[in-house]
C-alpha cells in the first residue's frame, strides 16, 4: 500500500513524493519533487534531474508538463496534485531502500549515517528494523551535496517507541545529537519562510522535539507514520470544504497524534482572532515540521485554512496549516 514517505515515478520519469494516507481509487495524491532536465543539478544513471521545492513551483512545472495531474478532488474540495495509478511505473518503498543499503558492502558517508541511525533506533526502541525506511533523495537515488538523512518509522506502536528512543540516544551524547545553538539557527533560517515565530520561540520548541538533529555529522529528520488501517479514516468517509483563512488561539486538549505525519492537535477554549469565524476544534497538518509542535495543556496560536468536515456523525471544523 502506497503511503506517506513513499515516492512514485510516472511513465515519463517525473518523481513525486506521496502525501498523507488518504488517496482516491484512481490516483495517488503526490507532489512533484524531481523531473528530468538537461540543466538539472542532480544526476542518476546518466539522466539529469531538477529538484522543485515550493508548492507554487511544483504546480507551475506540473501545469506545463502534466496539467492532467492537477485535479479537483471532490473529497478534499480543492485542486491537488495526483498521479493516475495507471501512469505509475515505479513505487519507491523506504523500507526496501533501507534493506538494500544494509546489504551493500560499500556505502557513501550519507548512506552510512542513515544505516547507523536506523540500527541505533531499532536497537534502542526494540522495534523491527523492517519498520524503518529511508526516504527523501536517497530513496530515489538522487542524493546530492547537502542532502540529509530522511528516515520514516511506520506503525503507531513502533513510532511511539522510536520517538522515545531518539530522545534517549540524544541524551547519551553519542553519534546521535540534538542540534546545538548553531544548528538551530541554521534550521531556523531554512524554515524562516514558513514561520512567523521568533527565533527564541522556534528554538524552545525544537529543543524538546526528538525528530531532527545530527548523526555522524549529517543532518537528519524523522517522520512517524501510522499504517492506513491505524489512521481511523478511509478516503471518502468524510468531506472537507475550505471556508477561508483564520488566526486562532486555543488550548491543546489532546496531543496523542502530535508526533505523526499527518499530525493533529485537538483544541478547547478556542478563540478566533481574525478571519473566518467557526468553532474550530482541531489543528491539522500534512507537514512534518509541524509535528510535535505543542503539548497537552499548552496555549497555542495558529494561522491557516478553515475547513468544514462533514461525515455521518455531523459537521465540525478544523484549521489546516502548512
Amino acid at each position: 500500500m502506497i503511503m506517506e514517505g513513499f515516492f512514485i515515478e510516472d511513465i515519463d520519469g517525473l518523481i513525486f513524493d506521496v502525501k498523507g494516507l488518504l488517496h482516491p481509487p484512481d490516483r495517488v495524491i503526490a507532489y512533484l519533487r524531481y523531473f528530468p532536465d538537461r540543466e538539472g543539478e542532480r544526476e542518476r544513471r546518466g539522466v539529469k534531474y531538477r529538484k522543485v521545492y515550493s508548492l507554487a513551483e511544483r504546480d507551475t512545472v506540473l501545469k506545463t508538463k502534466k496539467p492532467e495531474y492537477l485535479y479537483f478532488d471532490p473529497v478534499f474540495g480543492i485542486v491537488l496534485e495526483g498521479v493516475p495509478r495507471d501512469r505509475i511505473v515505479k513505487v519507491y518503498d523506504p523500507r526496501e531502500k533501507l534493506s538494500q543499503l544494509l546489504g551493500e558492502e560499500e556505502r557513501s558517508g550519507l548512506e552510512e549515517a542513515a544505516v547507523h541511525l536506523a540500527l541505533e533506533i531499532a536497537r534502542k526502541a526494540g522495534i523491527p528494523l523492517s519498520s524503518i525506511g529511508v526516504s527523501g533523495s536517497m530513496l530515489v537515488g538522487l542524493a546530492g551535496e547537502g542532502s540529509d538523512v530522511d528516515l520514516v518509522v511506520f506503525g503507531e506502536v513502533n513510532s511511539r517507541k522510536a520517538y522515545r528512543a531518539v530522545g534517549d540516544l540524544m541524551a547519551e551524547g553519542g553519534d546521535v545529537k540534538a542540534y546545538d545553538e548553531f544548528g538551530l539557527k541554521r534550521l531556523y533560517e531554512f524554515r524562516l519562510k514558513d514561520t512567523t515565530m521568533s527565533y527564541e520561540e522556534f528554538a524552545r520548541s525544537e529543543r524538546r522535539k526528538h525528530m531532527s538533529g545530527l548523526v555522524m555529522g549529517y543532518d537528519f529528520f524523522l517522520r512517524f507514520v501510522k499504517f492506513p488501517d491505524e489512521y481511523g479514516e478511509s478516503y471518502g468517509e468524510k468531506r472537507y470544504t475550505p471556508l477561508g483563512y483564520a488566526l486562532i488561539e486555543g488550548v491543546v486538549s489532546d496531543d496523542s497524534d502530535a508526533i505523526f505525519t499527518p499530525c493533529r492537535y485537538v483544541l478547547e477554549k478556542v478563540r478566533v482572532l481574525d478571519g473566518v469565524t467557526k468553532p474550530v476544534n482541531e489543528v491539522f497538518s500534512l507537514r512534518g515540521r509541524f509535528s510535535d509542535q505543542a503539548k497537552e495543556g499548552e496555549k497555542i496560536m495558529a494561522k491557516g485554512k478553515v475547513e468544514a468536515v462533514t461525515s455521518e456523525e455531523g459537521e465540525c471544523f478544523r484549521l489546516v496549516i502548512g
